[in-house]
């Protein structure tokens, strides 16, 4: 990998099944990459920021050896690679929603393995290796693990006993006909990044920009924003209905008996609460979307 200049953040992004989410996160943070010749290197339309593309399972080892300023990648393969690295911030976001994925370990439906110590002298396959000989050390418990390539779903019962497979919903699992024995570890998606770069005053900076505005982009998400007019005897009415992050803003408008109102709301309230301030006297109601939210 080239030699970085001291005023470039080399970031990596996740590729694969995250890299879609973290492209929009990122755009609605106000930075743009876009795809370029060279697959792993997109565009940037920030010159201060360098962008690779690498896979989330080996994130945080390239972060820690230097050769990556800062990285995103999921707690769970920090822990996995045992990385000694500094957490900038937690931006929860995964493929599918909001919460947190979870390392599990499942077995066919049927079988008669229904704890931690009926896995004793078992056959488990898994792409997390250190993360379930933790699990089974935690538990006094010795069988064999063994890597998995890929499609550990479909390797029960054929051919092991066991997997530990990372789930966000659940559903590949049931539609595998496996029952989840136990959660091992949940984790969120982490901005992480070197010693080194953490001490360099430009890195440092860089960093703390971007982790206040992806936590700014997350906190806008199904959020909006209602702005709408009101007669100062209904300004009490309209404001008992708005929920709102904090007090509603109130502002006079140039006629004496008229206030504007504007406030944060949760998007899926919205349709409830509209009629109710229109039957309450508000007017020229209008609704706006957020890209980001700074406390």
């Amino acid at each position: 990998m080239s030699e970085k200049a001291s005023n470039q953040l080399i970031l990596g992004l996740p590729k694969g099944s995250l890299e879609a989410s973290t492209y929009e996160l990122f755009r609605k943070a106000g930075f743009t990459f876009k795809p370029s010749s060279r697959s792993y290197i997109p565009r940037s339309d920030d010159p201060e920021i360098q962008v690779r593309l690498l896979r989330a399972q080996e994130m945080s080892r390239y972060v820690e050896l230097g050769m990556l300023d800062a990285g995103l990648t999921g707690h769970d393969w920090i822990v996995e690679n045992a990385s000694d690295v500094h957490t900038v911030c937690e931006l929860k976001y995964a493929k599918a929603g909001r919460n947190p994925v979870r390392w599990v370990v499942a077995v066919p439906e049927d079988s008669d393995i229904h704890s931690a110590k009926d896995l004793e002298g078992k056959r488990i396959a898994t792409e997390a290796v250190g993360i379930a000989k933790s699990y089974l050390d935690k538990h006094g418990v010795t069988a064999e693990i063994e890597f998995s390539w890929g499609a550990t779903e479909v390797k029960a019962p054929e051919l092991v006993d066991a997997i530990v497979e990372l789930t966000e919903t659940g559903n590949s699992l049931r539609a595998n006909n496996l029952r989840i024995l136990d959660t091992i570890l949940e984790s969120n998606t982490q901005l992480i990044c070197n010693k080194a770069a953490w001490k360099d005053d430009f890195k440092r900076a860089k960093l703390e920009q971007i982790s206040m505005l992806l936590t700014g982009a997350l906190a806008a998400e199904n959020k909006v924003l209602l702005k709408l007019n009101v007669q100062d005897a209904n300004v009490k009415k309209v404001v008992e209905i708005l929920p709102s992050l904090h007090a509603p803003t109130l502002n006079s408008l140039s006629e004496c008996d008229w206030h504007s109102v504007e406030t944060v709301v949760e998007e899926q309230v919205v349709r409830e609460i509209i009629p109710k301030l229109k039957a309450a006297g508000a007017e020229g109601i209008i609704e706006l979307s957020l890209n980001k939210i700074i406390p």
